[in-house]
């Protein structure tokens, strides 16, 4: 296929199927505030065989249902004010219907990533600017002559992956009547434990813009790692410091590696002394009962970095051993226990925050320039994001990108296996994407095999 056009059936704006502007406005957390603006997508691909399907009253369950969950997630139906909390619950969501001119599965035959943002309403994972006129969700079903693509917009200014994982769950609950699996979300928890302040500093949310976004020109690449090429690397992975790696670790201790030699590999070896590689730590699982986090919505994570002097390591990054910066991974997340988060949390918490974000700050002014990796694991989300025409056989989250150095892991949709979607400089890529160490685990973007379990020949 030498291109796709997807062209904009109707455009609506969808609210809160109850009156929500008797509704107190929803406070943000402190971790909300100092996330840049910019949104990230999640395509669910379903290709459809039934020759009854009734594409007109599917449209329409959709976008009812759509309302009905914003009942229960009214803030993602409102605008932010003052980067402090959200208001305007009537505002509503875009929600577009589109067609696109091919069919499904040939699309999934070799997927670009780039096409992925015409299935979005919002282009993804791009700074913006003008945060209180944008709205915090969108939704973009397209119609392909044999399936439909529902692609979802969510604004990280109070999305994190959990949130909208739950979101997801709790529409297609509604949308297929199983009110007893409707996740009902905790909205006040968040800002009572991490709460937002009115003197923040801007320096921070400055700093994490410059760790998201850069000048360089970046691509985005997706790597899968079958179940066998995972298990070799967590048995490389391993020592008597993380004798069992989880797969997500081996991954990105990997990754990481591959990186630095490529990066190494354009600077002739002589490139930065010090790396970071951070984690994107659910917070929810890691505090203790008295401050459960179960259900709570808005950014509730935190980042681990893990810092690797290069000049204390072996001279030849193809020489730095994995199970050593397995090692650095698993350390830098142990040091996100309960206890420490206590530290962090209410407003007597604000001076520790402080801290992290001080060390994260120092760290980016490290002369010459260090470098940063960001790593979030999506692995245990969106597996229940069934409408009732089966689970989705492909799941899209990235497209044409403005962020630095950033990889997301998601399952693949059978045999066990873990997509990487890495964004990098377009060079750096280049030299990965040539690495035959790397290649010899990694399969870089293979076709999407759904013929046979759709019936298709």
């Amino acid at each position: 296929m030498e291109k796709i056009e997807v062209s904009i059936i109707s455009r609506d704006a969808i609210k809160p199927s109850a009156a929500s502007s008797s509704l107190h406005p929803y406070k943000l957390s402190i971790t909300d505030q100092f996330t840049p603006t910019m949104y990230f997508p999640v395509i669910f691909f379903y290709p459809i065989t039934d020759p009854v399907f009734n594409l007109p009253q599917t449209l329409t369950d959709l976008k009812n249902t759509v309302s009905q969950a914003l009942t229960l997630y009214y803030p993602l139906s409102g605008r932010i004010k003052n980067n402090l909390y959200i208001d305007d619950f009537e505002a509503g969501i875009p929600y577009v219907e589109a067609r696109v001119n091919c069919h499904m599965i040939d699309f999934l035959r070799l997927p670009k990533i780039e096409w992925l943002n015409e299935f979005v309403p919002i282009a993804p994972y791009r700074k913006e600017t003008i945060s209180e006129l944008l709205p915090l969700l969108g939704i973009q079903v397209n119609i392909f002559d044999s399936g439909i693509a529902i692609g979802v917009s969510f604004s990280h200014k109070i999305n994190d992956g959990e949130t909208a994982n739950c979101f997801l769950k709790s529409w297609v609950a509604i949308f297929r009547g199983y009110r007893n699996k409707i996740i009902h979300p905790n909205l006040s928890q968040a800002a009572l434990l991490l709460p937002s302040r009115d003197d923040l500093p801007e320096k921070y949310v400055a700093m994490m813009e410059r760790l998201w976004f850069g000048e360089k020109k970046v691509v985005t690449r997706r790597f899968v790692f079958d179940a066998k090429a995972i298990s070799a690397l967590q048995d490389e992975g391993k020592s008597e410091y993380v004798p069992k790696p989880s797969r997500v670790q081996a991954l990105t201790g990997f990754l990481w590696k591959h990186q630095l030699a490529a990066s190494r590999a354009l600077s002739s070896g002589t490139s930065t002394r010090f790396s970071f590689a951070s984690q994107a730590v659910n917070l929810r699982s890691k505090m203790n009962m008295k401050t459960t986090l179960d259900n709570a919505i808005g950014n509730i994570f935190l980042w681990a970095p893990a810092l690797l002097d290069l000049n204390d390591t072996a001279p030849e990054s193809s020489d730095l051993k994995l199970c050593d910066l397995v090692n650095l991974l698993n350390e830098s997340i142990k040091e996100f226990n309960s206890d420490y988060l206590e530290t962090l949390m209410g407003k007597e918490g604000y001076g520790g925050m402080c801290d992290l974000l001080d060390f994260m700050e120092e760290g980016s002014s490290f002369e010459p320039a260090p470098e940063f990796y960001s790593f979030s694991s999506w692995t245990r989300f969106f597996d229940q994001v069934d409408f009732g025409w089966g689970r989705p056989f492909w799941v899209g989250v990235s497209g044409r990108v403005e962020t630095n150095n950033f990889t997301t892991f998601v399952e693949t949709q059978c045999d066990d296996g873990i997509e990487a979607w890495v964004t990098l400089d377009g060079k750096q890529m280049a030299m990965l994407e040539q690495d035959p160490q790397f290649l010899a685990f990694a399969s870089p973007n293979p076709r999407i095999s759904i013929a046979s379990s759709v019936g298709i020949d």
